[in-house]
């Protein structure tokens, strides 16, 4: 027999199968022994009130065997011959509208800029080691995009535009723990997604599509009003979908200089603020005592108007660390990410805030990316012209004061004191300062000298949107380009960029059957 409950129990009772068997027993009054098993479907904390509990959503097998169906499994036909589609970008949006293209009986030829996602790893550590960015290899750049080694957290609020649950299981069918099924807010890990990355690359090619690194778009291909292609290493012909993420400023230099229509379009600006992670749980499961045995590193959200502007919490990392992100040469731009376990002695957010176009100067198509190059190129100025990241204690941030010294930090490249207060502009720091005020009265203990700002967080999302036409999505100007992803302006994370690909997937597939 296969039931299933909705259930409210202690986290000791939910991380321990036959505690939760013996609960289900006295609940329903089934017998514990009679439990084979029991599939946990959704998952989510409460943490409301001091006592913290955990919601439920089980399956329960009695005297029966569990299913073997934790994730539904797609299947992916041989598309040797089929007709070619031209995929820019291996990140989610890519990886993803390659995957559905299959599907549909298309073949994908992806074009991804940077190195294999194993590859990346060496450039990665030698930000740290030389203070150097490879411009192609990078945080941001290379197999997996701008996730794959800055966190992996799967959750969105993109709930109309797609599938989310395909995508889910997707990952799940290359490798990914199936508990992203189940959690409120999934997260695979920084640690776990590059092999599940390289899985889904490996399908392309098995399938018959191809997948090239270290091949960078140039040009594309223009015949009258159609794109028929582009050039890379060489000449590639086909409709192209362009997922090349949100700090591919020379796609979007080019674009502007092709006159193919693209616009400004609002980001979010503002630090990476780090406490000691020990604190958060404190103060988020409020007890001394922290999150102990049973419960994982805690999260938390935040989000105020201040001169009606929003200030808000961006990617929390539970248990995790700040990262050098930068794509080029004197810019210094951080990030966060977590492994799987989240078990650093630090938690991290990106505290921003938002920014219109008609908030800086200049109106055309590329001045929210050049705002976005002048505070990371200040950033680096401030830094010693290394990825030395400048940084003060927040409640000296909050106070205007110059933090003589820094508490300990995850930031791998070192960080450098520095007036954050004097230097940001004042749109920003004004709006952080009263953002923080705010937030340390709704969560007494969150705005504390423990707590280090670390500058700046200026990849948020993209500063520029691809339009496109909302039923083809097709780019308005051109036929055959199919603008996609965070990088067009159109995604705001894995998922949403994942469900962004598949959507982008099937209008190509209607324009060719045209």
């Amino acid at each position: 027999m296969i039931n299933e409950y909705q259930i409210r129990v202690t986290p000791e009772v939910a991380a321990q199968e036959d505690r939760l068997k013996n609960y289900l027993g006295d609940e329903y009054g089934l017998n514990p022994g009679d439990i084979k098993g029991v599939r946990i479907l959704k998952r989510s904390i409460d943490a409301r009130q001091r006592q913290i509990y955990v919601n439920l959503k089980v399956r329960t097998y009695v005297n029966e065997l569990p299913a073997d169906d934790e994730y539904q499994h797609t299947e992916y036909p041989n598309v040797e011959g089929k007709p070619q589609v031209i995929v820019v970008g291996a990140g989610p949006g890519g990886l993803f509208a390659a995957l559905r293209l299959i599907e549909l009986g298309l073949r994908p030829i992806v074009l991804e800029r940077g190195k294999n996602v194993h590859d990346r790893k060496k450039d990665l550590a030698n930000i740290s080691r030389t203070q150097q960015v490879d411009g192609e290899s990078n945080y941001c750049f290379g197999e997996g995009g701008a996730g794959a080694y800055s966190d992996g957290k799967l959750y969105t609020r993109s709930k109309k535009r797609g599938n989310i649950e395909k995508i889910l299981n997707v990952f799940c069918q290359h490798g990914a723990s199936t508990a992203i099924l189940a959690d409120a807010h999934p997260h695979i890990g920084t640690d776990r997604l590059p092999k599940v990355i390289e899985a889904m690359r490996n399908t392309i090619i098995n399938c018959g599509g191809e997948v090239h690194f270290e091949t960078k778009m140039t040009q594309l291909i223009l015949q009258g009003d159609t794109i028929v292609g582009c050039i890379a290493d060489k000449e590639y012909r086909g409709p192209v979908i362009l997922a090349t993420g949100h700090s591919a400023r020379d796609v979007y230099r080019y674009l502007a200089e092709a006159k193919i229509e693209i616009e400004a379009k609002g980001i979010a600006v503002g630090v990476r603020l780090e406490h000691p992670s020990k604190l958060i749980d404190q103060i988020q499961y409020h007890n001394k005592q922290g999150r102990g045995r049973w419960l994982p590193a805690a999260e938390y959200s935040m989000v105020t108007q201040v001169d009606g502007r929003g200030v808000y919490s961006f990617c929390m990392c539970p248990g995790g660390f700040v990262i050098p992100a930068a794509t080029d040469k004197e810019q210094i731009v951080v990030n966060g990410m977590s492994p799987a376990n989240r078990g650093t002695a630090w938690s991290n957010s990106g505290m921003v805030v938002e920014v219109r176009p008609e908030d800086i100067e200049g109106d055309d198509c590329l001045a929210m990316m050049r705002f976005q190059e002048q505070l990371e190129k200040m950033c680096w100025q401030q830094g010693n012209m290394k990825q030395t990241a400048p940084a003060q204690r927040m409640a000296d941030f909050v106070n205007g004061k110059l933090s003589y010294d820094l508490p300990k930090s995850s930031y791998a490249p070192g960080l450098i004191s520095s007036p954050l207060h004097f230097w940001l502009p004042k749109m920003i720091s004004h709006r952080l300062q009263q953002g923080f005020k705010a937030f340390g009265k709704s969560a007494h203990g969150f705005l504390t000298n423990e707590a280090v700002m670390i500058a700046v967080e200026t990849r948020t999302s993209s500063p520029v949107r691809i339009v496109r036409d909302k039923e083809t999505l097709q780019h308005v100007q051109v036929q055959g380009l199919f603008p996609c992803g965070e990088g067009a302006g159109y995604a705001g994370g894995i998922v949403s960029a994942g469900v962004d690909g598949e959507r982008c997937a099937e209008a190509c597939a209607n324009y060719l059957a045209q």
